[in-house]
């Protein structure tokens, strides 16, 4: 991979890993309503999908039920309190980071999760004074797989979207940095969905662990 300026991570899935909240309040809500825990291997790989994946895999409800709002607004009610328990970033991320500023790379987050969520997050795991941009999902007025959120982290980092790498853990991330411009990573160690496989996605590259960025930017 030739140098770059900087690089952008998904948020949840590919550099922190919330599922562990996300589905504690999934099943804070499941049990709630009289039925036992759903397994955490069921809730995982939807979790970067947020209160539509989430309330989907405890409860079979999707958005257009009428039952949807109001589990979603629970569960998000729920998430909100405990936003910062069991997340933490994955193993190897913060070596990567430090890394990435040692170099004088820029380097920020641009995910799909609100801002009434992302903002507290990121705070909470120490992150915020670190990062050259950090776009929720309602920052700009379109959400990945549009481009515009990746456009706007390029604009507000001072660079030009060519000179950088996105990060992510759903299709809808690659699709993102490839219509922004950017090269694109698949961290197949995230949570991925249960669609299309990872390595059908057509990122310019893909990785199991964080740590396997380091050499694509030449920082072995």
């Amino acid at each position: 991979m030739r140098s770059f300026d900087a690089v952008f991570f998904d948020l949840d899935g590919t550099l922190a890993d919330t599922a562990p909240d996300l589905a504690a309040a999934a099943n804070r809500l499941v049990v709630e309503h009289g039925h036992p825990p759903v397994a955490y291997e069921t809730l995982r790989p939807v979790a970067s999908h947020g209160a539509r994946g989430l309330i989907g895999a405890a409860f079979g409800k999707r958005p257009e039920d009428p039952e949807f709002p109001a589990l979603r607004d629970t569960f998000l009610d729920y998430y909100e309190a405990d936003i910062a328990v069991h997340t933490r970033l994955f193993e190897g991320m913060d070596d990567v980071l430090a890394r990435l500023e040692a170099a004088d790379i820029r380097w920020g987050i641009v995910t799909n999760k609100i801002a009434r969520f992302t903002v507290p997050l990121v705070a909470k795991i120490g992150l915020t004074p670190r990062a050259s941009a950090i776009v929720s999902g309602d920052t700009t007025p379109h959400a990945k797989p549009h481009p515009a959120p990746l456009l706007h982290a390029a604009e507000v980092s001072g660079v030009a979207p060519a000179r950088c790498v996105y990060v992510g853990d759903d299709l809808r991330d690659i699709q993102a940095g490839k219509a922004a411009g950017m090269t694109t990573v698949t961290a197949a160690y995230g949570y991925c969905g249960e669609g299309v496989p990872p390595e059908a996605w057509g990122a310019d590259y893909l990785i199991h662990h964080p740590r396997e960025l380091l050499p694509l930017l030449a920082l072995s």
